[in-house]
């Protein structure tokens, strides 16, 4: 079997998908030009940066902390704001096909309607509710955190939202209460894991080394937690599933696939492997599905629950 006779692409929320790998929010999709970019080195869906009611000029820095195993970051949600980030959601979508989540952040529930009503308009696919993003939880009222905040959020917001509506989930200890909750009120996916709270102490001052103190920890460190979480959801639901957290490889889409994600996000990785790591990645999926006999990515979604 070659190349040829396998195909990876995919399908999610009734749109064709050239490639399961998914860019998530954050990470070099400021712009139209950037998107674009990235939909042509071999992403099969795209992700905008989260996108707020007002311009957020995000923290001050240093705002990043990097090492081999993770990155650290308190970036803050920096964004040109919903009116101009959705303008270049139509100069994406005037040239390319390819499908595009447009992510949102409110502090409150009112804040994420009215988002959704301004999403409604837009040339985007989907919404992507933020509900989890770590480094602006105290700028959240009420907390995210609380399973039924995130329900009410989502039920107020699939009242008005033309779009399919997406949740992205924290590392949450009850992630299966959680998945099952929004299931119940119709919640049409679900990406996970948002990045794990974390802190680096710098040793030469004694102080933390980023200026917000905390932040997200994303890379490979994050992985087996995310496969795990992924595992536990798909465990308990039907909801489709973007999973996220310390892709790199190949084998590490196929792992979260197996887990039983239809789609893989890639962030940090950008980092580590350059932008061009979307196609690194497609090329790696296809050689092992050539060498392990598996023609399509339906043989592989869910395979892990086999042996459970």
């Amino acid at each position: 079997m070659n190349t040829k006779d396998v195909s990876i692409s995919s399908k999610f929320l009734g749109k064709n998908l050239k490639s399961p790998l998914v860019l998530v929010a954050g990470v070099l999709n400021m712009t139209a030009s950037s998107l674009l970019r990235i939909a042509e080195t071999g992403a099969g869906m795209v992700t905008t940066k989260s996108l707020t009611l007002k311009p957020r000029e995000g923290h001050k820095g240093p705002v990043v902390v990097e090492s081999e195993h993770y990155i650290l970051n308190s970036m803050g949600i920096p964004n040109p704001g919903v009116v101009e980030g959705l303008k270049e959601v139509e100069l994406f979508k005037e040239n390319s096909d390819t499908p595009l989540i447009v992510s949102v952040f409110g502090t409150n529930q009112n804040e994420f309607v009215e988002l959704a009503k301004m999403v409604n308009d837009s040339k985007g696919d989907f919404i992507e509710l933020n509900l989890s993003c770590p480094n602006v939880l105290d700028e959240v009222t009420p907390s995210f955190t609380v399973i039924e905040n995130m329900v009410e959020i989502v039920e107020k917001v699939k009242k008005i939202s033309k779009k399919p509506v997406i949740v992205k989930l924290p590392p949450h200890n009850r992630i299966k209460d959680i998945a099952q909750a929004l299931e119940k009120v119709g919640v049409d996916a679900v990406s996970l894991i948002n990045s794990l709270p974390g802190m680096v102490i710098d040793i030469k001052f004694g102080k933390p080394f980023l200026t917000n103190r905390s932040g997200g920890i994303s890379g490979p460190a994050l992985k087996p937690y995310a496969v795990k979480l992924v595992y536990e959801v798909r465990e308990v639901t039907n909801i489709p599933i973007i999973g996220i957290g310390g892709v790199l490889t190949g084998s590490d889409a196929i792992e979260m696939m197996m887990a039983g994600a239809q789609c893989v996000g890639i962030g940090s990785g950008v980092y580590y492997r350059g932008i061009e790591i979307f196609n690194k990645v497609n090329r790696e999926i296809k050689r092992f599905m050539r060498e392990n006999g598996y023609k399509n990515l339906g043989e592989i979604t869910g395979k892990a629950h086999s042996f459970s």
